[in-house]
């Protein structure tokens, strides 16, 4: 998926394609958001006048790019998660039997599909996290690089939320939806209010700089 241009991405995105949607398109936000992070780092290391921090940017660059790197990874995975749901749900199920097999199908597809999105989620609270420690310690020339990336991977969490909870609504195992929405919400609510807090410093350094 990630190979066509963004372009062409773009295109395919707004046409009836099932793929990508917006579990793809959100790990694509959080791959954009936690690249402007690493770009942050980048132009902090070698800079004299954060000479005492470069070990620390360094690692959060190294752990910035693998991140980025998985959110790539993820919209891939997000879209043949759904292909194999949707495969599921094109099962015969005229037959008594057949209406068995489907459902079965469809719920083990059910589970895959929420747990890609679950795992964008998770993503993107790392990658908050990162925004956050960039905006102590990184170069201020481009600190509103770091409020445009940490509010891109806040909106990719909340739109992987929503690629679980579309999955989650009919999944028939209790245990496996209460195990996925319960850490969803831990998540959501770490990484929305630390996002919020990581942006109105950014923007108060704006402001006062």
């Amino acid at each position: 998926m990630l190979e066509l241009t963004c372009s062409k991405f773009i295109d395919r995105l707004s046409s009836k394609e099932p793929v990508p949607g917006g579990g793809g398109a959100s790990a694509y936000a959080g791959a954009l958001g936690m690249a402007l992070g690493a770009m942050v780092g980048n132009l902090t290391l070698g800079k004299e006048k954060y000479a005492a921090v470069q070990y620390d940017i360094q690692e959060l660059t190294n752990r910035a790019q693998k991140l980025t790197g998985r959110f790539k990874t993820l919209v891939n995975q997000d879209a043949e998660a759904f292909l194999i749901l949707s495969s599921a749900y094109r099962m015969p199920h005229a037959a008594e039997e057949e209406q068995h097999a489907r459902n079965d199908a469809i719920q083990q597809a059910l589970i895959a599909a929420a747990e890609t999105p679950l795992e964008i989620a998770e993503c993107c609270l790392e990658a908050i996290d990162l925004h956050e420690k960039y905006a102590k310690i990184g170069n201020t020339l481009a600190i509103s690089d770091v409020g445009v990336g940490v509010i891109l991977c806040k909106a990719a969490l909340q739109g992987a939320r929503l690629n679980v909870l579309i999955n989650t609504k009919t999944m028939r195992d209790a245990e496996q939806k209460n195990r996925i929405e319960s850490r969803l919400n831990e998540i959501e609510k770490i990484g929305s209010e630390k996002a919020d807090c990581v942006y109105r410093k950014v923007e108060t350094m704006l402001k006062t700089q």
